[in-house]
């Protein structure tokens, strides 16, 4: 196969990354893999790396760049909100709450999708909404089943404890009460990706008042057969 388009720096760019698909590489490694010149690879790879399409690994070799899982991610976002909505529309008339879908975004949270309760009393959030991982039952469900630093940033500073999170994994679901905000109440549940992690929470939230001290109470069972079923579609259409 022909790799050659006829735009020089395109093409050996190109074969700089293709190269870091099999792992991290240093600068010799490289060159030897892509046969170009050693300075010609340097700039080049310098030049990925500001923009994010090349990264480092501890040992200082050269590796794709988180660029990549940002589009990755972008691409299978779109589909999970396409595969969202009629489930949080279910389990809005349900529940007769305000149903939500939030994915991780850094050490935050962001909602990607959402439909309210249509009259009364309700907590409306909109879409692309950032929330922090410290408190709130969908904040708790994201961290549950999360690693390492990530894990111990959210513990730090959060509203709840390793001791919640456990009995989380336990359940299966969260439920928070004038948690993140006074006066609400939410129960949230994971949903699984195609590679094993979770990589949302749907959410159902509401004024305490109505959903109680302990919403899990009413809404449990709801919310966790749409995470459920959220998950099974992802499943069969390979959302990561």
């Amino acid at each position: 196969m022909n790799n050659d388009s006829g735009v020089g720096v395109i093409d050996k760019a190109a074969a700089i990354l293709s190269a870091l698909e099999s792992g991290p590489q240093t600068l010799a490694q490289l060159v030897e893999t892509t046969h170009l010149a050693r300075p010609t690879v340097h700039r080049l790879a310098l030049a990925l790396e500001h923009h994010h399409l090349v990264g480092r690994s501890d040992s200082g070799a050269f590796m794709l760049g988180d660029r990549f899982a940002q589009l990755a991610a972008s691409f299978g976002e779109d589909r999970l909100v396409a595969a969202a909505i009629p489930v949080l529309t279910v389990l809005r008339d349900r529940t007769g709450e305000s149903s939500q879908l939030y994915r991780p975004h850094g050490d935050e949270r962001i909602c990607i999708a959402a439909v309210d309760r249509p009259v009364g009393l309700r907590d409306s959030i909109p879409v692309g909404t950032t929330m922090t991982m410290t408190a709130g039952s969908a904040a708790k469900v994201l961290l549950a089943w999360a690693e390492g630093d990530r894990l111990h940033r959210g513990l730090a500073a959060a509203r709840f404890s390793a001791a919640d999170l456990e009995k989380v994994r336990e359940h299966g679901y969260a439920e928070s009460a004038s948690e993140r905000e006074a006066g609400v109440a939410s129960v949230s549940a994971p949903v699984w990706g195609a590679s094993g992690t979770v990589i949302a929470a749907v959410s159902i939230s509401g004024p305490a008042e109505r959903l109680s001290e302990h919403p899990a109470r009413l809404h449990a069972t709801a919310v966790t057969d749409a995470a459920r079923q959220l998950t099974d579609v992802l499943r069969r259409t390979e959302v990561a």
